[in-house]
């Protein structure tokens, strides 16, 4: 067994790139600096981010996601039943993503975030039906 290890979210965070202009069409290579995975979990991982913009749909077919605000903010939209239901995030909040919940954010300004995440992820760039 390999002895686990505090890591520093604050330093994880300031070790990525800023990704300024977020949209639903960038690509995993566009992205990669602003992303980071911190550690395994279950089967998915520990991910921060910071990033302004918007992101394209997703959902985790396999299990909840935590998502908590590091640092500024964003807005988290949700599919309900067809409907979309946004809620604001701001710094120290958190929400769990239900399983198989498309969901995707809007960020203005900028926003710092760590994420638990089941793997894999689905992605659209359309809104799902």
């Amino acid at each position: 067994m390999t002895t686990p290890q505090p890591i520093s979210i604050r330093r994880s965070i300031a070790d990525l790139e800023f990704l300024s202009d977020r949209t639903p069409e960038t690509t995993h290579e566009q992205s990669a600096g602003a992303f980071g995975r911190l550690a395994d979990y279950r089967d998915g991982g520990v991910f921060v981010a910071h990033w302004a913009g918007w992101s394209e749909w997703e959902r985790h077919p396999v299990g909840d996601e935590i998502v908590m605000v590091i640092g500024g903010a964003t807005t988290i939209t949700f599919l309900d039943d067809g409907a979309e239901v946004s809620n604001e995030l701001r710094e120290n909040d958190l929400v769990v993503v239900p399983q198989g919940t498309w969901h995707r954010f809007e960020t203005p300004d900028r926003v710092e975030l760590l994420a638990v995440t089941p793997q894999p992820t689905e992605h659209s760039v359309a809104r799902p039906q």
